[in-house]
C-alpha cells in the first residue's frame, strides 16, 4: 500500500499531521508523533482528547507527513482504525519519546492520563516530490 518510494518517510521523525472529522463533520487536524510497524500507523492519544473522541464516532482518518530534507515532498495517507489498544505501562508512549525526544520516559505524562494506541490501516495513498 505504502509505495517503496516513500516509506523512508514512515521512519523518520517527522510528525504526521492527523485529521479527523469533527461532531459537527468539521475537520480537525493536529500533528502526532508516530510509528509504522509495516503494516500499521500508530499513534499515541489520550481517551480525553476530541481526536479519540472524532475517532470512535468516525473512523476514518488521513494524515500526511512532509519530508524534512525537502518540504516539497510528502505522503498522504487516508485509512480506518483498524484498532485501539491500552497503554496502561505507558510503553508505547515512551518508545516515542526516545524516537521523538532520545529520552526514556515521556515527560508529559499526567497522572490522570488514560494512554491508548491507534492503530491505523492504510487504504490509499497520495504523494508528491
Amino acid at each position: 500500500m505504502i509505495p517503496e518510494q516513500y516509506k523512508d518517510l514512515l521512519n523518520t521523525t517527522a510528525l504526521a499531521h492527523i485529521a479527523t472529522i469533527g461532531p459537527k463533520g468539521e475537520p480537525q487536524v493536529n500533528p502526532v508523533w508516530f510509528h509504522w510497524d509495516g503494516s500499521y500507523i500508530q499513534f499515541s492519544q489520550t481517551t480525553t482528547r476530541q481526536k479519540y473522541r472524532n475517532l470512535q464516532r468516525d473512523p476514518h482518518i488521513a494524515l500526511s507527513i512532509v519530508d524534512p530534507q525537502n518540504p516539497y515532498r510528502y505522503i498522504e495517507i487516508r485509512g480506518v482504525v483498524a484498532r485501539v489498544e491500552d497503554d496502561p505501562d505507558l510503553a508505547f508512549i515512551n518508545g516515542m519519546a526516545k524516537k521523538y525526544l532520545g529520552v526514556d520516559q515521556y515527560p508529559y505524562h499526567q497522572p490522570n492520563d488514560q494512554r491508548i494506541v491507534i492503530y491505523v490501516e492504510p487504504e490509499h495513498t497520495s504523494q508528491m516530490g
